[in-house]
This record gives C-alpha cells, sequence and structure tokens, in this order.
C-alpha cells in the first residue's frame, strides 16, 4: 500500500473534488499564485486556472459570506481559511448564517460548504495563531466539524464531505501536515461519526483526536512498557462524534481519560466524559479524567508552548493518579 504525507493527501483530495465536480471551486488567502500558506494548492492556480481557484482578499467574513452565497446558488465552494482564528472574523457567518439556512428555509434551501482551516499549536505562532476551535463549532447545530489525524482518515473524510450538503469545518492540525501513513489506491470514504480505534487494550480508554491522537498513542506505548494495555480511540468527527464506539471501548475497560489540546477549560472533551458519566456510570471504576491544554494564552517560545500543550507523560500521569495503574 503507498505512503504519503497528509499535505499530499489533502492535495490529492482537492485535485479530485475539482475534477470530479464541475461546480466545485476553492478560494482563500494566497492558495493561488503562493500556493497555499501549508502548500497544500501548490500548482492549483496553474492547473484550474483563476475561476476554480481564487485568492480572496484579506476579509474572512468577506469569503465567508460569498462562499454561503455560491452554496446557496448550487455550487460547492471549498474555502480555506489560513488558520481557525481568523475565522473569528467570520463567525457571523458560519454560525448566523451558514448554519441555519437548512433549518429556518425548512430545507429549501442547503449550504454544501467546505471550510478547510488549521488548527493547532506547537509550531512557535504565537497566541493568536495557535488556538483550536474545532470544539467551540462543534457545539453549533447545522454545522458539522471534521478533525482528521492521518493521511487515509483526511482523503476519506474529504471525500465524504464532498457528498455532504451541510456547512463542514474540516480543520487540519499544523503539525501533522507532515505526517505519513499508508493511502490505498482504491477508492474508500469514511463515514463521520465513525471514530477509529487505533489501538486495543483492557485497561483503560484513551479518547483524543487530531493530533492528540498520536499523543495518545503514545502514551498508550509508555504504559504497555508497565504491563498495561490502553485502547485508543481517535474520534475523526466532533460532530457528530461516535458515542457508541467510545461507550463501548469503556464498558469494556472501565475506566476513560478524554485528551484535547485545547484549554481544558470549556473544551470538548467535557461533553464527552458527561456523557459517559451519564450513560456508562455504573461500568467505570472511577470518574473520567481529562487532559487539556493550560488555560493560558499559547506563549510563542517553545519551551513555555510546549509546556501548554498535552503530551504523552501529562496522559500517563493523569491515568496513574486517578486510576493507579
Amino acid at each position: 500500500m503507498p505512503e504519503m504525507i497528509i499535505r499530499e493527501a489533502m492535495a490529492k483530495a482537492l485535485r479530485e473534488a475539482l475534477d470530479d465536480n464541475k461546480d466545485a471551486f476553492i478560494m482563500g488567502e494566497d492558495i493561488g499564485a503562493y500556493g497555499g500558506a501549508y502548500a497544500v494548492t501548490k500548482g492549483f492556480l496553474e492547473e484550474y486556472g483563476p475561476d476554480r481557484v481564487r485568492d480572496t482578499p484579506i476579509s474572512e467574513s468577506a469569503f465567508v459570506g460569498s462562499g454561503i452565497g455560491a452554496a446557496l446558488a448550487g455550487l460547492k465552494p471549498i474555502v480555506e481559511i489560513m488558520n481557525i482564528s481568523f475565522s473569528l472574523l467570520a463567525i457571523d457567518q458560519i454560525v448566523n448564517h451558514a448554519a441555519r439556512f437548512r433549518y429556518m428555509s425548512d430545507g429549501q434551501f442547503t449550504v454544501p460548504l467546505i471550510i478547510r482551516t488549521v488548527t493547532g499549536g506547537g509550531g512557535q505562532l504565537g497566541a493568536t495563531h495557535s488556538q483550536s476551535f474545532e470544539g467551540w463549532y462543534a457545539s453549533v447545530p447545522g454545522l458539522k466539524v471534521v478533525v482528521p489525524a492521518t493521511p487515509y482518515d483526511a482523503l476519506g473524510l474529504f471525500r465524504t464531505a464532498m457528498k455532504d450538503p451541510n456547512p463542514i469545518i474540516f480543520a487540519e492540525h499544523s503539525m501533522l501536515y507532515g505526517t505519513k501513513g499508508e493511502v490505498p489506491d482504491e477508492w474508500y470514504e469514511i463515514p463521520f461519526g465513525r471514530a477509529s480505534v487505533k489501538r486495543e487494550g483492557n485497561d483503560v480508554t484513551i479518547i483524543a483526536y487530531s493530533r492528540m491522537s498520536h499523543v495518545a498513542l503514545q502514551a498508550a506505548e509508555i504504559l504497555a512498557e508497565r504491563g498495561r494495555e490502553a485502547e485508543v480511540i481517535d474520534l475523526r468527527t466532533l460532530s457528530p462524534w461516535d458515542k457508541e464506539t467510545v461507550l463501548r471501548s469503556v464498558r469494556k475497560t472501565n475506566r476513560a481519560v478524554v485528551v484535547e489540546e485545547t484549554w481544558r477549560t470549556g473544551g470538548f472533551a467535557g461533553e464527552i466524559a458527561s456523557t459517559i458519566h451519564e450513560e456508562a456510570f455504573d461500568d467505570l471504576d472511577g470518574p473520567v479524567a481529562r487532559v487539556g491544554g493550560e488555560d493560558v494564552p499559547t506563549p510563542y517560545a517553545g519551551n513555555l508552548e510546549d509546556a501548554t500543550i498535552p503530551d504523552a507523560n501529562k496522559v500517563v500521569k493523569a491515568i496513574r493518579d486517578n486510576f493507579g495503574i
């Protein structure tokens, strides 16, 4: 099976989208002549032309609004917001318009819009470029939120996104673009709301998504050296999220920890933990643990930034402190 990195998987996904759907086009800041801030769309302008690869002004509200209008008119816009922090400039368009049209029109209008954006810290980009707001958007009815952690998932989930008539936040972690993985030549798609069990185990369930799925696997390796086997679940999508797979695992292991990069206070991990407590309380040997980012703006200094982001040792410590294993 051939290997590729996530950057290549996303470029492949976008090329498929433009090749297979005459109504699809992409637009955003620096995606054309510059080739994209993360080089995903390098060469696209020369390949597809300015009608289908559109550089936009630096106005997220304007070009997201344009994307919504295009989607309402029957096109399939793929809008790139360079960083999820910049989506705050378009949050009215995203939350009050894209997410609401289908409901408020009683299904007469749909908004088949994909918003690709980059999330997460770790790259020393400072407090306003290192945030993770995908959990915020997952709380908004009408939006779907996708958080791939591997090239296989990125391609399969984007193929599903292209067929979905709803607005989608497709959040790609900035530190995962170079992550390598196997991607089959045969066509496949990954349904939304279906988590991936990355590792099986019987002692504790570790639930994560995006970059934290890799941290969870690292923590499982440390636990294995101590004779404990963790089951690692990568959610892959936050809205919808795969409650059934999580609960099935927790009922097997009787212990759970949720790992999330964003601030611990108000994170989506709290929603997952609450659901486990509500629906699998009698199966638990102790309260669900949460490991999240420190509740501070992200520092610029690399050593300080690293201290704010969960790592494998923090996950292992949380498991030891909460469950004694």
